[in-house]
């Protein structure tokens, strides 16, 4: 196919990088002592990282087209190939997922001490299920990866997980199983629809009659507002942060909500591009409701990481807002935002568990001048916090100007309403920190009968890889934008020149819908 590169490497990448955690998750099972099975896993993740890496020195950033191609028959009879490969938006997230894999395995070293093999098998499962969602290009494959992913994500919340963990892993199971069911039922449609094929790439260059292109979008689009999680279907979210393991709020933060963003971006909008017009407004409108709500619950939270949950909703509603800007500062913003709140607030979960270690509690009312108690702490944590409002020189800061550039450039309303959200994030995230380390220290830990410690060597090499991100994307973020700018262009001629959509009436194409 002309929009393929097949593999740049004289050996299959993909599949290294995707089944390597599979291989080791297989190896745990043979293993009893506890300190082997966590160097294993370390080693695991740390070599899948380490064979991911050419995906990005390799990369040709000239092109649109899938790079590192993989592709074979698999089920034949149901036009069934085993097809992946990585384009300028995917090949990010599969270096995000490989890294923030290490630092779940990291964090987790003193942490878990129950069931020690099951949780590092759950964890490299996981890692394999994400990493394969974002390089599948045949739907079949994506949902089986897609839905894969659910179960070792299930047990880390249900096992591992708070006094509330049993109710939280439900809930999100629940969620994202009704909303996969439907999409499953749009996959089926798309499969007829294109002459049973479920390749991704040829599915996209259909151009479906525009009513059940509506109908397709809606069926997709359950899947996906749970996934990253949009207003009002958000729910989940905060109790399964909440109740999850440290390990299980990094993974859900950094990773697991982006493939909500990611599946607008690879499925509804180069295959649906009049729906993606007709339904831009509404995805804008809901997208500044979760910014402003996402933000005002978390100024009455009074538990970490429920707050920093919150935060993650109103975080997402930028992503979203950038997303169906439908301008290239607005796109590239969306997906710079994605990689920017996986760094960011992974970071904040892992400080977070690490402060837990110690106290044994998420309460902020527990805490207060912690800024004496663990200075190197207090110093790291105010920079994780400015960085999430955005200050210049961080991460946050270039993601939410190209935001908030692309959403005044669609609409100006919402451009400003958006920019309230950030006033509001200074303010909640700049309250909890008052909140936790300035005020007076409580007697609890000053006492000596509950000592809290700084962080150790293990910790900070943990947070390390996340505080380079940080200033390196916040300084010189055309590192990671290069990689972005040609899929993005494409994908928006693609919208634009095959969309209808916008020339008719909004009732006419209401009437048309139904």
């Amino acid at each position: 196919m002309e929009n393929l590169i097949y593999n740049q490497l004289n050996y299959p990448i993909l599949s290294y990088t995707v089944f390597l955690p599979v291989l080791g998750a297989l190896l745990l099972l043979f293993m009893r002592n506890a300190s082997v099975i966590r160097w294993t896993t370390l080693f695991v993740t740390g070599a899948t990282f380490v064979i991911s890496l050419p995906l990005l020195t390799n990369f040709d950033k000239t092109t649109y087209k899938m790079q590192f191609v993989e592709k074979s028959e698999w089920i034949p009879s149901w036009g069934i190939n085993y097809f992946i490969g990585v384009d300028g938006i995917s090949v990010l997230f599969v270096f995000l997922t490989t890294l923030l894999s290490i630092l779940c395995v990291l964090v987790s070293w003193k942490a878990i001490e129950n069931k020690v093999k099951e949780f590092h098998i759950a964890i490299l499962t996981v890692e394999a299920g994400m990493l394969g969602v974002f390089v599948a290009l045949d739907f079949f494959l994506f949902y089986i990866f897609w839905e894969a992913m659910l179960i070792p994500m299930f047990l880390l919340i249900g096992v591992w997980g708070g006094p509330n963990r049993v109710y939280a892993a439900i809930k999100f199971f629940l969620y994202t199983l009704v909303g996969s069911v439907l999409m499953l039922v749009g996959i089926i449609v798309l499969y007829f629809m294109g002459g049973k094929s479920l390749d991704i790439l040829a599915l996209s260059a259909i151009q479906y009659p525009v009513k059940l292109q509506y109908w397709l979008f809606m069926a997709f689009f359950a899947a996906f507002a749970v996934k990253v999680p949009m207003f009002p279907v958000h729910t989940w979210l905060p109790d399964a942060h909440t109740e999850a393991p440290t390990a299980g709020s990094v993974i859900l933060a950094g990773v697991l909500i982006k493939m909500g963003a990611y599946g607008f971006l690879r499925f509804s909008m180069p295959m649906f591009p009049d729906a993606v017009k007709f339904f831009m407004k509404p995805m804008l409108i809901l997208s500044v409701i979760a910014i402003i709500y996402g933000a005002l619950v978390c100024l009455a939270q009074k538990d970490l990481k429920r707050l920093i949950a919150y935060s993650s909703v109103s975080h997402m509603g930028f992503v979203t807002l950038g997303i169906f800007a439908l301008n290239s500062q607005g796109l590239e913003g969306g997906i710079l935002q994605m990689l920017n709140h996986g760094v960011v607030t992974g970071a904040l979960f892992l400080m977070i568990g690490i402060i837990y270690e110690r106290t044994h509690t998420r309460e902020i009312a527990d805490y207060g001048g912690f800024a004496t108690l663990v200075p190197w702490y207090a110093g790291l944590f105010i920079i994780l916090t400015l960085a999430s409002i955005g200050l210049p020189g961080t991460n946050g800061f270039i993601g939410e100007f190209l935001i908030l550039f692309g959403a005044f450039k669609a609409q100006k309303l919402y451009g400003v309403l958006a920019a309230t959200g950030v006033i509001l994030g200074a303010g909640y995230m700049l309250w909890l920190y008052q909140r936790v380390f300035w005020q007076t220290p409580n007697p609890h830990w000053t006492s000596g009968h509950h000592p809290v410690w700084d962080l150790d060597f293990r910790e900070v090499i943990t947070l390390v890889p996340l505080f380079v991100l940080i200033f390196w994307i916040g300084v010189y973020p055309e590192t990671f934008l290069s990689y972005m700018h040609v899929s993005v262009e494409h994908l928006l001629e693609n919208i634009n020149t095959r969309a209808y959509a916008g020339s008719e009436s909004l009732l006419a194409q209401i009437r048309e819908m139904f």
